[in-house]
Order: C-alpha cells, then sequence, then structure tokens
C-alpha cells in the first residue's frame, strides 16, 4: 500500500475508532512497526493525529473538517448511487439548487441529460460540471473563493440564495442527529445552507451512511425542514423508524 494511501486509512481508523495502538495498526494494515510509527510521525506533524504511548489519538475535533479533495476519494460507490437515486427525483423543467460537496457533485453528474432545469450552486466543480450543458440554465452564486473546499462563501451567496425559490434544495451536511438536527463544519458554510434551506420548496439531504449520529460544530438547521434524507444501505435499520417518527423519509440506496 502506498504511504498517502496507508495515511487515509489511518486516519480512517482513527476516525471510526478514537484510538490506535500501533500493534493495532500492524495488523490492520501489514506492515512493520518502524512503518507504522513512521506514519504516525509524519501525521502528527500535520496536526492530523496525537501521537501518545504506543500509539495515536484522533485529533479531529467537531469543527474539523476532511480536505476536499481526499473527501472525493471516499465513499465512491455509495455517493455514486446516492447522486442517481437523487437525479431520479428531478423533472424537466424544476429549479433545483445544489450546496458544495462530493455527494452533491455526484448528483451534478447524473443531471446532465435532464432538459430545462435551472440550476443555482456555490460549488465550483459543480458549476464546472454543468457549464458545457446546452440542455439547462445555470446560475453561479459569486462570493469569496474558500480553496480548500472549491466553493464560495460570504454574504455576496448567501443573497444570491435569498432572490430565488427553488423545487427543490439537495444539501450536503457534515452531521445528521435525532436531537440536534443538522450540523456542518463551519459557520460560513452553515449560514449559506441556511438562506437555501428557507428558499426551497422540498429539502433533499444527501449523505453517506456514516453522517448519520454525528455532529459537528454549528447547528445548520432542526430535521422538521427535512422531507427526504437519501442514504447508503449500510445505515443501521434501528434508525428508520426513528427518523421516520419525525417525518423524514429514508430513501435507501
Amino acid at each position: 500500500m502506498l504511504p498517502n494511501l496507508r495515511h487515509q486509512k489511518i486516519l480512517e481508523y482513527l476516525e471510526r475508532n478514537g484510538s490506535a495502538t500501533v500493534l493495532e495498526l500492524v495488523n490492520e494494515f501489514g506492515t512493520s512497526e518502524m512503518t507504522i510509527r513512521r506514519d504516525l510521525q509524519a501525521l502528527e506533524k500535520r496536526y492530523l493525529l496525537r501521537r501518545v504511548h504506543g500509539g495515536a489519538l484522533s485529533a479531529r475535533g467537531s469543527s474539523y473538517e476532511p480536505p476536499y479533495l481526499t473527501r472525493v476519494m471516499e465513499d465512491i460507490e455509495e455517493k455514486r448511487r446516492i447522486g442517481k437515486a437523487a437525479a431520479a427525483l428531478i423533472k424537466n423543467g424544476d429549479s433545483v439548487s445544489l450546496d458544495t460537496g462530493t455527494t452533491t457533485l455526484e448528483v451534478a453528474r447524473n443531471i446532465v441529460n435532464i432538459s430545462d432545469l435551472t440550476v443555482i450552486t456555490h460549488s465550483f466543480p459543480i458549476a464546472t460540471l454543468l457549464v458545457e450543458s446546452l440542455r439547462n440554465r445555470l446560475i453561479c452564486t459569486g462570493g469569496i473563493l474558500r480553496m480548500g473546499e472549491l466553493s464560495m462563501t460570504g454574504d455576496l451567496a448567501v443573497r444570491a440564495y435569498e432572490q430565488f425559490y427553488v423545487d427543490k434544495l439537495f444539501l450536503g451536511v457534515g452531521g445528521i442527529d435525532l436531537k440536534f438536527g443538522l450540523t456542518e463544519f463551519n459557520l460560513d458554510d452553515t449560514l449559506i445552507k441556511r438562506s437555501m434551506i428557507q428558499n426551497a420548496r422540498e429539502v433533499i439531504v444527501v449523505a453517506v451512511a456514516t453522517k448519520f449520529n454525528h455532529i459537528a460544530f454549528t447547528r445548520v438547521a432542526p430535521l422538521k425542514v427535512v422531507s427526504k434524507i437519501i442514504t447508503d444501505s449500510s445505515l443501521d435499520p434501528a434508525f428508520l423508524s426513528l427518523y421516520e417518527k419525525e417525518g423524514v423519509e429514508i430513501i435507501l440506496v
């Protein structure tokens, strides 16, 4: 396994478990103890974990958002299925808001052949993907470029969404929780999402199952604003009835 891929897998292991011993990581990745110790040292220098005697702890707090270029390589097949299922809900002539994120990008990939759409987004990757489509109208919000996320933020983006009332909003989130609702990693994204939600006829969350039972740094909105959540089939079945009681339809793909 290449070092960069192993580093990503180590961080994923820590995110799932909170901590790991060197021996656990040696067994997990089938490499030497010396290699794992070098990996941990390299990741600590990037402030991605905290080394302790015999192992490491996750350094990710509730406001830590994994980089876009890291997330785009995670849960690829699940996101593709979610994107396809989300696009199936869109009809010719709909107006649609697409949030920034790697899962909403998969929604965009599946709408290029739907006709007469109006799409508004603050995501550069989504805008770049849709700009060559002659079938639809594309509106970009403007704003301040957030390099790590490849999105536009700030008051310009917020005010742009306030000008349009759309049929469907496809929203990405940092976390989904029964008590705290939808949460996000930073305030800039949260303010934009709130503006998007306010002016959408239907709010549809697209998120992999690992986002459930997770609380990020800032609260976006309560669950009552959501009509549907599209997620992958690895979601614990126990969640289905709990969310249905809150009036949220869960679509598993």
